[in-house]
């Protein structure tokens, strides 16, 4: 696929040798972000996802209970249906805050201490 635009401009920085890379990554300080990372977006995962099981097994199995009307011509499938779509942008941004406060700090100084050389 090509593009138009340029390549990015040489920047000067020398970029860390792959003995550097491997041994930040078996450092406990990347071992730190990275069990920072899984301690939260796994479990949210796996939750969101028994969540959306439900939602399809409920609106295959319990036709009657998803058809029940709230009010109007509002039933629970539509409810919970629309449920989904809050869920995963109430997840997107708990996970944006999570990123900015714990991991993007830690990513942050690996990062600076990877290309600084120290």
């Amino acid at each position: 696929m090509a593009t138009d635009a340029p390549p990015p401009a040489h920047t000067g920085t020398q970029l860390p040798s792959t003995e550097k890379f491997v041994e930040m990554q078996q450092s406990a300080e990347f071992g730190e972000l990275r069990s920072s990372h899984r301690s939260f977006a796994f479990p949210l995962t796996v939750g969101f996802i028994l969540w959306y099981l439900l939602y399809v097994l409920l609106s295959n199995y319990a036709g009657g209970f998803m058809g029940t009307k709230l009010f109007g011509n509002v039933n629970v499938a539509l409810v919970l249906g629309l449920a989904q779509f809050l869920t995963t942008f109430l997840i997107a941004w708990w996970y944006s805050r999570h990123a900015a406060a714990r991991l993007d700090p830690k990513a942050d100084a690996i990062k600076s201490r990877m290309e600084g050389g120290a």
